[in-house]
């Protein structure tokens, strides 16, 4: 038995139990399948990573069909490996293939390794984990699917999935995926509201929810929360609510108790056949202006994808456990805690709680607990993690990680240098990953790359195989074909993870992303090229100032700030200046017991931005704040910064769903006085 395998017995004896409450001394083992490409194309006398690259993107039907075909199990082989237009937006592959994504995610493991672990179930108290093998999982998926089934949910409804990060969330998504429903999972955080404007986007009829969440210590009314909800939806026939707490909650006509239906379903169904380009969900993302927009994946590439990627991009090893702690609402969880993990038939943890619960030792006694030897996670938690000081992270045993990876946003150097020196004591790869809900995986990334390949701090690097970076001018809109540049970061060739639409509004999704930049994918973003040919984001194209005519990425000038000995984060926007043109605003958080003199400490961070950028980098205005405005899931929310710098408080629209609306009021009122100072 593999040694991970060993522990993780002998911690589920101890402090865990089967989900299914199966004997927990049978053989456990977290061996994986699969192979890599650079394996896969050896026939072809393919001798380096830059050859693989270039051939991925010389002879891409070639590259991705032979990919498809060897890492995933079609119920009815595919014909033409794609049919793109990049002018127009119409992205196909895989054509006339079937496939059942749930199979590739669970029986084809359960069948082959039945006792194999699927996930660890990290509950948001320490030391309460539980575990779910691959043929546990195939029960629970199989009665989920049933029970939708025998509710009338059939193939192209839509579902809302309403639920913290537990296993019966997991399965609901793949239960969906099983029976040919879209799911449509809302982060189990967002307010009635928002939940509402989904479900009615969505049109979904039914919502899967629980009767409380639990998050760092705290519980989280969702059946509340759907309730309301549902007074908005004129849709919704049927409420699934799982019992997480058990907490008391009232039951509708059209509320349904899961676990009494689960416990009468059949634990065997038979799986359907889709095509490849059938939709397999949808999730909402927010976009610079209008309402959110419901990004369409499916079936066959956006699998092939999040597969390939989560093996190649983190080395992912026979019998290691991937720690994503990402939750599921989000992309980063549909691909790798869900689809991409589990179709390569790792074990994949499911984090339920907060990075500074109990303490801000969390992530790390997990990773001393169970051994994990990949931690996915965010610069925002990485940030509020250095703030805490090094002890919390030298008191654990972290020998066990191979790779760190991140996501989320730009990571600044100062962060980055602690993540590398203190968390992996400078023995594991910083895998700095840049991708979107539109891409399905990571795009730009440092690994894979040839054997001993630099990594440079705070930069992703790398296009990952089929993807093609271009930058462009955004005045004159040509391509900056050579050397150094920055610009609009833009890609050229698809690549089968890309989303296909958005649901309901095929010509919102032109113009969003290929409009622009006529026969290229638009990010939105902009990047930094170096002369070695390497990838630097420096931020949203919204997120850019124009001061005096010079362009500036503000994730450039906040990882000056973030340099600076006694900050802990900052946020920076653009605000009207009248000579200027515009103007720079810095929200700055400070370290904890830091006793300096605010205009002194502002005088140090403007000299850095002159010294570091230029002298058009020194930000006009700075404010110190306890902290930012984000969402739950530890997005800053820059609008709201834009309106604030902008003095425009009472445009600031809907605060409900962030992680603290009452910073909020703070932001305003720290401006209005410093307004009236200088009036």
């Amino acid at each position: 038995m593999h040694q991970h395998a060993r522990k993780l017995l002998v911690q589920k004896a101890k402090h865990g139990k089967s989900v299914l409450q199966q004997a927990s001394t049978k053989k456990l083992s977290t061996a994986s399948v699969t192979s890599t490409p650079m394996q896969e194309f050896t026939n072809d006398d393919i001798k380096s990573h830059e050859e693989l690259y270039r051939l991925s993107l010389e002879k891409p039907d070639y590259f991705w069909g032979k990919l498809a075909r060897s890492r995933l199990q079609w119920m009815r082989d595919f014909g033409l490996v794609k049919d793109c237009n990049m002018q127009t937006g119409h992205i196909r592959w895989f054509l006339d293939g079937k496939i059942n994504a749930a199979v590739n995610c669970v029986d084809r493991h359960a069948a082959k390794d039945p006792n194999r672990l699927a996930l660890i179930w990290e509950k948001d108290e320490p030391g309460t984990q539980e575990y779910v093998t691959y043929r546990e999982l195939q029960i629970m998926v199989c009665k989920m699917a049933n029970v939708l089934t025998n509710h009338g949910v059939k193939r192209g409804d839509r579902v809302a999935i309403y639920l913290p990060k537990t296993p019966t969330a997991v399965v609901a998504m793949l239960a969906c995926a099983r029976i040919g429903a879209i799911h449509s999972v809302v982060f189990a955080g967002f307010s009635s509201e928002a939940l509402a404007g989904r479900i009615i986007d969505a049109q979904a009829e039914t919502v899967i929810t629980a009767d409380e969440g639990v998050r760092g210590g705290k519980k989280i009314p969702l059946k509340k929360m759907v309730d309301s909800a549902v007074k908005m939806c004129d849709s919704v026939k049927r409420v699934f609510v799982y019992q997480r707490t058990g907490g008391d909650v009232p039951m509708s006509s059209i509320d349904i108790p899961l676990e009494k239906e689960l416990a009468a379903a059949s634990d065997t169904h038979h799986p359907m056949a889709f095509d490849s380009e059938d939709v397999l969900f949808m999730l909402y993302t927010s976009g610079s202006t209008g309402k959110p927009k419901g990004v369409v994946h499916t079936q066959g590439g956006y699998l092939l994808y999040a597969n390939v990627t989560m093996k190649q991009v983190f080395d992912y090893r026979e019998g290691e456990l991937f720690g994503c702690v990402a939750d599921i609402g989000w992309i980063t969880g549909h691909s790798y805690v869900v689809y991409g993990p589990l179709s390569n038939g790792a074990t994949t943890l499911l984090f339920e709680s907060t990075p500074t619960y109990p303490n801000p030792g969390r992530y790390w006694e997990m990773v001393e607990r169970l051994k994990l030897n990949h931690i996915y996670l965010a610069p925002t938690a990485l940030r509020t993690l250095l703030k805490n000081g090094d002890s919390w992270v030298t008191k654990y045993d972290r020998s066990s990680l191979r790779k760190l990876g991140c996501v989320g946003e730009p990571l600044n150097h100062e962060a980055w240098e602690w993540y590398y020196h203190v968390v992996g004591e400078g023995k594991s790869d910083i895998v700095d990953t840049w991708w979107q809900t539109e891409t399905g995986g990571i795009a730009i990334s440092p690994r894979p790359s040839a054997p001993g390949a630099e990594i440079r701090p705070a930069m992703p690097m790398r296009p990952f195989f089929g993807i093609d970076p271009v930058l462009i001018d955004p005045v004159t809109r040509e391509e900056f074909t050579t050397g150094e540049a920055r610009g609009a970061l833009c890609i050229r060739r698809p690549w089968p993870g890309m989303a296909r639409t958005i649901y309901g509004d095929h010509q919102r999704f032109y113009d969003t992303y290929f409009k622009d930049y006529p026969g290229l994918y638009f990010s939105g973003d902009g990047a930094h090229r170096t002369e070695e040919g390497y990838y630097q984001i420096t931020g949203r194209m919204d997120d850019v100032v124009n001061v005096s005519g010079h362009r500036l990425g503000t994730a450039e000038i906040e990882d000056v700030i973030d340099d600076h000995a006694d900050t802990a984060e900052s946020a920076v926007v653009g605000f009207p200046h009248e000579i200027k043109g515009e103007g720079i605003y810095a929200f700055v958080v400070l370290k904890d017991n830091v006793t300096k003199d605010e205009a002194e400490l502002a005088s140090d961070l403007r000299l850095m931005c002159k010294a570091k950028v230029s002298s058009f980098a020194q930000p006009d205005v700075i404010i110190f704040t306890p902290s930012l405005p984000k969402t739950r899931s530890g997005k800053i929310m820059r609008r709201i910064l834009r309106k604030i710098a902008a003095n425009k408080p009472d445009e600031l629209g809907d605060v409900s769903t962030l992680l603290d609306p009452s910073i909020v009021d703070i932001l305003v009122q720290k401006h209005e006085l410093l307004m009236k100072s200088k009036s």
